[in-house]
């Protein structure tokens, strides 16, 4: 048997996330689905995995359902196949973020930096007056990057304002490209460098899951594999899966 996995999220207004976790977590539960979903004020954020029909129910209960009331009509998705379960349990959680930068001011519904398509990407980092930077963390880069992308060494994603303020400067970095696993970590990382005065800042739209999905292996500027949050550890070109024995530290936090 095949699972179809679904990476997802969407930044939205959720005031009301505490109160939508019990019933997300019955539809998810009915439908057999397993993995971890993360609601807060900001959005919604997670993988999940199920068969194809149970993915594509929980993909229209989330977007036209009832229970969001259309405030997650323009999610980002990304599918995968896994040829075994990849979660163990089903895990739906209240959270501060939905990714933590712990930066208040950083409202991505407001403010974003450009989307670049896949198809679009290899000439903006070819670009030699456009910086480009890895926002995931040191073991996410060390498994695999863009060529020429600067590594911020990080930890935990909430350490990238002190590598900003250490390695960056809006005077001289004119033009700042970056990409993360499926696009969310740029969305709040765009955000904070223009509310620190970076004038054009870009990101990679779907991330590096929509580079592998769209970009032949003959095209690709990526190098290495992309570490997934899940069991199958590790994706390639065409988001086929890789087997890998490599675990992530407690302290590579995303």
């Amino acid at each position: 048997m095949t699972y179809k996995v679904a990476a997802l999220y969407q930044f939205a207004a959720l005031p009301d996330y505490e109160a939508l976790r019990a019933p997300l977590f019955e539809i998810c539960e009915a439908l057999g689905i397993r993995g971890t979903l993360l609601l807060a004020p900001e959005g919604i954020n997670g993988t999940v995995a199920g068969t194809d029909e149970a993915i594509d129910a929980l993909i229209e209960a989330l977007t036209t359902g009832p229970l969001f009331d259309g405030r997650l009509g323009d999610l980002e998705l990304k599918f995968s196949t896994a040829v075994e379960m990849p979660f163990k349990r089903l895990k739906v959680r209240p959270k501060k973020e939905i990714v933590t930068l712990a930066q208040p001011q950083v409202d991505p519904t407001r403010q974003v930096g450009t989307y670049v398509a896949a198809e679009d990407w290899n000439a903006l980092i070819r670009d030699p007056d456009v910086i480009v930077v890895d926002t995931r963390n040191r073991f996410e880069v060390k498994m695999g990057t863009f060529e020429g992308a600067l590594d911020p060494e990080t930890r935990k994603f909430s350490q990238f304002p002190d590598f900003v303020s250490r390695s960056l400067d809006p005077a001289t970095n004119k033009k700042v490209a970056m990409f993360c696993t499926g696009g969310i970590r740029c969305e709040k990382a765009s955000s904070y460098l223009l509310s620190q005065g970076f004038a054009e800042v870009f990101h990679l739209k779907g991330g590096i899951l929509k580079y592998l999905e769209t970009i032949p292996p003959e095209e690709s500027l990526w190098q290495g594999e992309c570490f997934v949050f899940d069991e199958r550890v590790a994706l390639g070109h065409g988001l086929e899966e890789r087997a890998k024995t490599t675990k992530r530290s407690e302290d590579d936090a995303a």
